[in-house]
């Protein structure tokens, strides 16, 4: 038996909420349904608890699943409710947030339930890129119900109890629950970019829930700037001694040195969340040596430009910084790398939002065109003054290059060492790349804070105006 906390349907409610802020809609609705004897059975609330209130002082709209009711399965009713609360959301422009724990579709309803769970999708689809949606699962979320996450902007679960799925891991081909565990937090998070964030019990959920409010815009017409108490020029001593670890990178020059990261269970070469720089929110994405590879993996590349697509849409500022040499050469990345890298250049050269570049070590090729280079849009370019850039290592360059030479010397490893000083500063330096235009500026690296801050102060009225199109098919 868990001894972790684990709330009910209200109190999960009002752990979100700010103190006596909640206001509930649609308190007396129940099944309207009469098949199969189900007005004999109490259904208060038709099993979801929906209505409105306030974190941190930001409106947001809430709905909490009940599984004492049904099983929290989603009947007619119980999803019109929630589509009352994305109407009223959409409306007023504020997120929404769901907390679910749901049996699925309601079987004794059928094709009511069907249609049911068809018209909250259409209200997922049209909130998506207007107002920030949320989920977090406490407890199963099943078949149909599955793409309410899907739809949603970020999802976070609990490490225990919470189960999500499509199809149930024993209806899985040669599999059963004991074998592999395809539903679980820690099965999920690992192997998609689905969950956000996985957490001990439903009160640490709900915290992080909150701190994400905090720190995004209510919706695609706002902008999340807080009042910066902390120091505008704060210079950041040895910060090029974290060139490898970009999540220590982020946490120093961010303010306050607070970053909320995302999907941090998948992908483990890229990082991805959100900081604040002199109070404005802004979204970060960077390579991550240190727990993952100096390569570009396709889940990686996908994790970034789903991530810099919602930034674009929200009107969130995007830091880039890159460590970069190349893409994972495995069969199973080959399948999908092109698509994924087409898919990341897509959505940093689309992007109209402020968009900054810091390279921090190395930058190879087609690997360092995807991770938003000058080539493709970024606004501003900078690099530290030990950073490499160019087509590829510079010793593997000038074995390809000279091999006549290198094997006609007396001593072939002085040969490779002078032509590799040679070739560095003639094509793969910053000084290089600058003098080309590449790149805007090399700073030193304990003032990357103060020249990102600089430059997004510049770019805060920046309107980029684009081709009339419907939309792109990448």
């Amino acid at each position: 038996m868990s001894n972790k906390l684990s709330l009910s349907a209200s109190d999960r409610i009002n752990a979100l909420l700010d103190d006596s802020s909640f206001v509930e809609i649609g308190a007396y609705v129940t099944a309207r349904s009469t098949d199969f004897n189900m007005q004999e059975k109490d259904s208060p609330k038709d099993g979801v608890i929906t209505g409105y209130g306030v974190i941190n002082g930001k409106m947001v709209y809430v709905y909490s699943q009940d599984s004492s009711v049904l099983g929290g399965a989603i009947g007619e009713m119980h999803a019109k409710k929630i589509a009352k609360v994305y109407d009223m959301a959409m409306k007023v422009g504020a997120p929404v947030i769901g907390l679910i724990d749901c049996a699925g579709l309601r079987l004794q309803e059928a094709t009511d339930a069907m249609t049911a769970f068809g018209r909250l999708y259409m209200k997922q689809t049209l909130a998506s890129g207007v107002i920030p949606q949320i989920t977090g699962i406490f407890g199963t979320c099943g078949g149909g119900s599955a793409l309410i996450p899907a739809l949603s902007d970020f999802t976070f679960m609990t490490a225990e109890g919470s189960k999500m799925f499509v199809n149930s891991p024993n209806a899985l081909d040669n599999n059963y629950e004991g074998k592999l565990d395809t539903a679980t937090a820690s099965y999920l998070s690992s192997n998609t970019d689905m969950i956000s964030a996985v957490y001990e019990d439903d009160a640490a959920v709900l915290a992080e829930i909150r701190n994400l409010i905090d720190i995004l815009p209510s919706n695609n017409g706002d902008e999340e700037i807080a009042e910066c108490n902390d120091d505008l020029n704060r210079s950041i001593a040895n910060l090029d001694s974290f060139k490898d670890d970009a999540r220590a990178v982020i946490q120093n020059i961010a303010d306050n040195n607070i970053f909320f990261e995302a999907n941090k269970d998948y992908a483990k070469e890229m990082v991805v969340g959100f900081i604040r720089l002199d109070g404005q929110t802004v979204g970060c994405v960077a390579n991550q040596v240190k727990d993952g590879d100096s390569k570009l993996t396709a889940e990686g590349a996908y994790l970034a430009a789903d991530f810099v697509k919602f930034c674009d849409a929200f009107n969130i500022p995007v830091l880039t910084l890159v460590n970069t040499n190349g893409f994972v050469a495995t069969i199973d990345n080959e399948r999908r790398i092109a698509d994924a890298a087409a898919k990341l250049t897509y959505s940093f050269a689309d992007a109209t939002i402020p968009k900054v570049t810091v390279v921090m070590g190395e930058a190879f090729g087609t690997a360092y065109t995807v991770m938003n280079s000058k080539s493709i849009g970024a606004d501003m370019v900078y690099a530290w003054p030990t950073a490499k850039i160019g087509t590829m290592d510079p010793e593997m360059a000038v074995k390809i290059m000279y091999d006549a030479e290198i094997n006609a010397s007396d001593d072939k490893v002085a040969k490779i060492a002078e032509l590799k000083k040679e070739y560095t500063e003639l094509q793969s330096s910053a000084m290089a790349a600058a003098k080309r235009g590449y790149i805007d500026d090399i700073i030193e690296p304990d003032a990357t804070r103060k020249r990102v801050i600089a430059a997004f102060d510049m770019l805060f009225t920046k309107d980029d105006i684009r081709p009339f199109k419907k939309h792109g098919t990448v």
